[in-house]
């Protein structure tokens, strides 16, 4: 931010509480346990509109849904297919239509007579009951038996503080250190002992849980197809974060000291 941007905030801020210091403007009422330079205190009250009411009314602290995650269970969902999944289709009741196929980018497979259907992020047991309902206005006994022929690459995601971030294809089996090594381990502003493990769950339905993936002491965690791992900042992460954007900030060179390295802009 250059000096004159800072000024005209500054301005601003200022102009703000010369209105309110005149009583031009009613302000919020003090919020118990909250300071009397809290954000919130300084705000404007809504406008009442005719018969006295405010057309716009403060949201609640129930007024959003609370988006969260399942509870985490280690059960083995199941299997659900992915594209470049290989499957074979067949039809015992009319054998010349059995196909063997891959699943495309897209999700879908093609049927023999009745076109395309989705089978990717569906269960074996799904994709052979819409395959079945497709067939039924061409054959008089429309029995489909899916079978998985070649899984697809199976990958997990890793990212935040590491030193590449990015998808991971499991070659073999794979615990959660192992990725982070992939990864190009830890980067020095990471938590290593709370790294967040988001997995699906039963349903399609998101679960997470925190991990100790610190070397030599940590958790041994197989990963799951679809597994994403996020590292989070430690606070002495945050504090290195903080004091960089503060320096672009300020238009001259200053130094610090931090675990012990000396930096200087």
């Amino acid at each position: 931010m250059s000096i004159d941007r800072r000024l005209l905030l500054l301005g601003l801020v200022g102009a703000g509480a010369m209105v309110s210091g005149c009583g031009g403007v009613p302000t919020l009422p003090r919020v118990p346990g909250l300071g009397d330079d809290d954000y919130g205190s300084r705000m404007p009250l809504p406008q009442s509109g005719r018969g006295g009411s405010n057309r716009v009314q403060a949201p609640g602290r129930t007024s959003f849904p609370e988006i969260g995650f399942a509870d985490w269970s280690e059960a083995e969902p199941e299997y659900v297919l992915y594209p470049g999944d290989e499957i074979e289709i067949a039809t015992p009741t009319a054998a010349e239509l059995t196909r063997t196929q891959r699943i495309g980018p897209d999700g879908r497979i093609s049927l023999p007579l009745v076109g395309q259907i989705m089978a990717a992020d569906r269960t074996i047991a799904e994709v052979e009951r819409d395959a079945s309902d497709a067939f039924a206005s061409q054959l008089r006994r429309p029995v489909v038996e899916v079978t998985l022929k070649t899984a697809g690459p199976i990958r997990v995601w890793v990212g935040g503080e590491v030193r590449t971030p990015g998808m991971i294809e499991m070659n073999g089996d794979l615990d959660a250190y192992q990725a982070i090594i992939q990864a190009g381990d830890f980067l020095p502003t990471a938590k290593q002992g709370e790294v967040a493990l988001i997995r699906r769950g039963r349903g399609g339905v998101r679960m997470m849980r925190a991990a100790d993936l610190r070397p030599r002491r940590g958790e041994v965690i197989a990963l799951r197809r679809g597994d994403i791992i996020f590292v989070p900042r430690s606070t002495l992460g945050e504090v290195a974060n903080f004091i960089a954007l503060f320096r672009n900030a300020l238009p001259v060179g200053f130094s610090y000291a931090i675990g012990g390295q000396y930096q200087q802009f």
